[in-house]
């Protein structure tokens, strides 16, 4: 008896290469279009300035994403309709004689074998030509642009017309939406901390750096009123003093510069120097403060830091007079108030016997000094304060939520943490204990 498996005409397997050969160009396809579409560009552009081939290629193929998604379908629609088509008529037929060999029925095999080659092809192009490409494509962005980058303006040219018909056509949908193509989104504050606070966790950069990162990304939306000396905690000088009292003066501040006030700190008309008072007390001459004092900026206290900074820089002495919208003097920045707006507090700025602004105790409670910044007790607690907000220290922050001047021992809960107003210096309120409620801290509503 003849063997059925005599009369098999030769497994196709040339077919069964192309059809390998149109998923991967498939494949080609998608990464391209995800490693264009996800790369930076700062990055790309930075590239491209080092000389790299193919990065200007991609930063010219990101501008245009309409034409570009437009040039990659064209290629990826084209490809599957190959795949599919060749693959059920090449191998279909094959497949269902050797399913006949195996006992399908003869009804059922041509079909079946028809159906199982457009499976396995199916298959192949999800994995061999979508997933793996794609992650591929986000492990190095930028490189595998400047790769496909060349082949990819290529195709674009040689299928202009179709592209520009498919592009003019996706844009004419989004008008019928009322809608633009274009993104409007933008990085965001709240995006970069994510983003520094990320790269902390991986290890990129350390806890003090992201500190400092995030502080300088927060000193251009805080008003100086947050940064300044509050007058009450100003040094002075009255412009009528004695060389007796311009040497106590010195001995006691540790300020190289002081300003200079007539009978009383809401009446500064000046600022003198240290170095210029030492070099006169030195050279045994007559101490004038008025022929020896320099005019100081006098700039609003809701100004913002950036502004500030850029006020400093230019006057003649570094040092700044801030006063309301009354007119009122609230007290004064200098340079290294906005240095620990972002490093933090020196010890040698600190006052001798001062406690230090928050100190974290054994049972993880905090104690907080009410002239700590509001975000600095933020981030020590890890809470969330509202962007829009009336109050730039902790003691700000409660008397917000107490509405009313507290007396000692009175206490409110914000989130999972509870506050108790422990000391009271007169009016102000001095020292806070913060305490977790809950294992696990629930932020409140900013709304």
């Amino acid at each position: 008896m003849p063997d059925p498996s005599s009369s098999l005409a030769p497994f196709p397997w040339l077919d069964v290469a192309v059809i390998i050969g149109l998923v991967c160009l498939n494949g080609v396809f998608a990464m391209s279009e995800l490693a264009i579409v996800s790369s930076r560009k700062a990055r790309l552009k930075a590239l491209a300035a080092g000389g790299r081939k193919g990065a200007q290629s991609a930063l010219l193929l990101s501008a245009e994403p309409g034409r570009f998604l437009s040039t990659v379908q064209i290629g990826i629609t084209l490809v599957g309709i190959v795949a599919g088509a060749y693959s059920g008529a090449s191998l279909g037929r094959p497949v269902g004689d050797r399913l006949l060999m195996l006992g399908v029925p003869p009804a059922w095999a041509h079909e079946a074998g028809f159906i199982l080659v457009i499976a396995l092809t199916t298959y192949a192009s999800l994995i061999i030509g979508e997933l793996v490409p794609k992650q591929f494509a986000l492990r190095a962005p930028e490189g595998i642009a400047c790769v496909v980058a060349g082949p990819m303006k290529m195709l674009a040219r040689a299928t202009a017309p179709l592209v520009w018909l498919l592009d003019r056509s996706s844009a004419l949908i989004f008008h019928l939406l009322g809608m633009r193509r274009e993104s409007e989104n933008h990085v965001t504050a709240e995006e970069l901390h994510l983003i520094v606070a990320e790269a902390q966790s991986a290890g990129v950069i350390d806890e003090s750096e992201r500190a400092m990162i995030s502080s300088v990304m927060r000193l251009a939306d805080r008003p100086v009123r947050g940064l300044m000396t509050p007058r009450t905690d100003v040094d002075w000088l009255d412009v009528d003093a004695d060389e007796e009292e311009i040497r106590a003066r010195l001995v006691e501040t540790p300020h190289t510069r002081l300003p200079v006030a007539e009978g009383s700190v809401d009446a500064i008309v000046g600022v003198v120097q240290a170095r210029d008072l030492v070099g006169v007390l030195l050279d045994r001459k007559p101490v004038v403060l008025r022929q020896l004092m320099r005019p100081a900026p006098i700039i609003p206290d809701r100004m913002d830091a950036m502004d500030a900074l850029a006020v400093l820089q230019g006057a003649a002495v570094p040092m700044a007079l801030v006063h309301d919208e009354y007119g009122h003097f609230e007290g004064m920045v200098t340079p290294a108030d906005l240095l620990a707006a972002i490093a933090g507090e020196f010890a040698s700025d600190a006052e001798a016997g001062t406690d230090p602004p928050a100190v974290e105790r054994e049972d993880g409670s905090w104690l907080l000094s009410g002239s700590l910044s509001a975000d600095g007790m933020a981030d020590r607690l890890g809470i969330r304060l509202p962007f829009e907000r009336d109050y730039e220290t902790t003691a700000g922050f409660a008397l917000a939520q107490l509405r009313h001047l507290p007396e000692t021992g009175e206490s409110f809960q914000y989130g999972s943490w509870k506050f108790e107003i422990v000391d009271m210096d007169g009016r102000k309120i001095d020292k806070l204990l913060a305490q977790c409620t809950t294992d696990r801290v629930e932020e409140p509503d900013e709304a």
